[in-house]
């Protein structure tokens, strides 16, 4: 028997090995499970290796997230009283649409403990430029503290732009604290944040690589915070799709003009944000932990009727919570549901799921950019659309650039705008925030604009997508294969 031969046999015998680990370590989710054994196939041995770096690793076994004096806000006691008063139909909604759609509501309530809160007012923002004029803003106008988490920093004129005024706020003794990925901001330096630090503000890495000599060597880099929060004073609060960076303001001429959605709320609904930045923030910091202090839950300043819940979500959960918003909203359906999303990328439950409502009459609209960012994403993506072309979905191209926005909108009615993307790495993988909206008047704002990038989008025909080339169709299977890891 000659060298070659052994060595065959060896990675024949490894394989199994390996492959037994895939199963038994992926029980629960067969998809997952059979993505990778097809990576192990296609590359043996080394499929395992990108499996440890990047499979499921068990998070739920560890401690995280947890604030001893969350007990203080009395929470617990907030959810149980409102929760126990729907159910019981006593409970006085200030929104129609939120009593309305109160099984999703409850939903939350029990599997998230997202308190939900009628006196939010909401600003929308599609665009770059408008949303920095407005966030720096009110950085400047900070009296108390800024806190401030992104995925993405980049070190360029946005990026330097934010942490000079960051600086200066630190500088006029307010306390700054910026909450990063590690994974989506590895190109920053300890230099970048010098002058920052050395003015009294607090800079923190989410999941940082516990090998000093190289990002790369990090056992936890698939598991990224793409969680995109502000929270000023206490009161006010932005979550959405945004990152730092000057592609966000269109000046990168690989994507053009980049067409997001942001919010910025005013009310109670603010403390929700402001209790994940801190469990956030605590879990990446050793040294500046954020304890307790009334001006952290300050009352509300101004009051309006928006219905909002801030709904997390992370590998960590034992249910995928955004994931299951979105099959309830879907499942409430009854005339319309509009989607924004970059990668459509669903898992079967969320598929069937679209497919049965334009089946049962619900006009379905899924709009997608034209363009990729990640190509084995976006092949996938076409695959998925295809499917909702044949079921008789409405599927538009955005062409005006870049379409990174994450929104549903049911009815009109309510609506989901945040960071989680319409994929398995948003459901699963990723730590994300949405916020739930339960309001008439915002839902139509987002549906206005919908309708407005309507006008730059064109749309994807069943014939049309018939008519793809075969290696167009060989790329969309693979991908496809390879969805649940992507």
């Amino acid at each position: 028997m000659n060298v070659v031969s052994i060595l065959l046999g060896l990675i024949l015998v490894s394989n199994i090995f390996f492959a037994g680990i895939v199963i038994f370590r992926e029980r629960r989710e067969a998809e997952s499970a059979w993505a990778w054994l097809l990576v192990l196939f296609f590359m043996p041995v080394l499929g395992f290796a990108l499996y440890l770096l990047l499979g499921r690793e068990r998070l739920r076994r560890l401690r995280l997230f947890e604030w001893e004096d969350l007990n203080k806000l009395g929470l617990k006691e907030q959810l149980k009283e409102q929760s126990g008063r729907i159910r019981k139909g006593t409970y006085p909604f200030r929104n129609p649409e939120a009593a309305r759609h109160r099984d999703l509501v409850l939903m939350h309530l029990a599997r998230n403990q997202s308190l939900l809160t009628e006196n939010n007012e909401v600003d929308i923002f599609t665009d770059g430029k408008t949303l920095y004029d407005r966030l720096f803003r009110d950085i400047e106008e900070a009296k108390d503290y800024i806190h401030l988490q992104t995925y993405i920093l980049r070190n360029d004129r946005l990026g330097r732009r934010l942490m000079a005024l960051l600086t200066e706020k630190a500088k006029q003794g307010v306390t700054v604290r910026l909450l990063y990925d590690e994974l989506g901001s590895r190109k920053l330096t300890g230099r970048f944040f010098r002058e920052f630090r050395a003015a009294g503000g607090q800079a923190e890495a989410f999941f940082p690589s516990r090998v000093g000599i190289s990002r790369l060597i990090n056992l936890r880099i698939n598991y990224r915070n793409h969680r995109k929060l502000a929270v000023i004073d206490g009161v006010i609060g932005y979550v959405g799709g945004f990152n730092i960076g000057d592609e966000y303001l269109g000046l990168n001429s690989r994507f053009g003009y980049w067409r997001d959605t942001h919010l910025r709320i005013r009310g109670e609904a603010v403390y929700a944000l402001q209790t994940r930045f801190i469990l956030d923030w605590n879990q990446a910091s050793h040294r500046h932990d954020i304890a307790y202090t009334p001006n952290l839950y300050p009352e509300p300043v101004r009051t309006g009727r928006v219905g909002i819940q801030v709904v997390t979500s992370g590998p960590v959960s034992r249910a995928e919570h955004i994931k299951n918003g979105f099959l309830r909203m879907i499942a409430s359906a009854r005339k319309s549901i509009h989607i924004q999303t970059p990668y459509f990328i669903p898992d079967s439950s969320v598929l069937d799921m679209l497919q049965v409502a334009a089946a049962s009459g619900v006009d379905v609209h899924i709009m997608i950019p034209d363009k990729p960012d990640h190509p084995f994403v976006y092949w996938a993506t076409m695959y998925h659309v295809g499917e909702m072309l044949r079921a008789g979905a409405n599927v538009y191209l955005y062409r005006n650039g870049f379409l990174h926005a994450k929104t549903i909108i049911v009815d009109g009615e309510i609506a989901s705008v945040g960071t989680a993307n319409m994929d398995n790495r948003s459901f699963r993988l990723n730590f994300e925030v949405n916020a739930f909206l339960y309001d008439c008047s915002v839902a139509r704002r987002l549906l206005e604009t919908f309708r407005e990038d309507l006008n730059v989008s064109e749309p994807l025909t069943w014939e049309r997508y018939r008519e793809r080339p075969l290696r167009i169709r060989f790329k969309e299977s693979v991908c496809r294969l390879l969805s649940p890891i992507l």
